[in-house]
């Protein structure tokens, strides 16, 4: 008999014996739950661009927004998001939606911008 294979039988079983008493790691989700959907949205002068958007239900959309002129507002009631587009050069801001329900989500700005305000608005689609 070898014994000095003995150390390394023993040490493989250890290793088997933990290997069985570590339990699985979860799986990561393959369903749409899973899939982010980027977007980029410029505003600018009283409206948004793009200001249609389409999202399959449960996809997470992240919005990058950023601002061409002065300082803006975007604002989706529904889904209680409410934040503030830096001005020209100063930054840009990201949220983050998403939606269950299939349905159409307005979206607007929520900064007094000038005279044209009240028509700076879009909409996000999920279908």
């Amino acid at each position: 008999m070898n014994y000095r294979m003995i150390p390394w039988g023993l040490a493989l079983l250890l290793i088997g014996l933990g290997a069985a008493l570590v339990p699985a790691l979860p799986k990561a989700k393959k369903n749409s739950e899973s899939k982010v959907q980027r977007v980029r949205i410029s505003a600018e002068r009283f409206h948004f661009i793009p200001s249609r958007i389409r999202v399959k239900r449960g996809t997470l959309l992240e919005i990058e927004l950023s601002s061409q002129d002065t300082f803006h507002g975007f604002r989706i009631p529904k889904a209680e998001v409410d934040v503030t587009i830096p001005a020209r050069g100063q930054g840009k801001v990201k949220i983050r939606f998403r939606s269950r329900k299939a349905g159409s989500y307005p979206f607007e700005c929520s900064r007094p911008c000038g005279a044209g305000h009240t028509m700076m608005r879009g909409t996000i689609i999920v279908e």
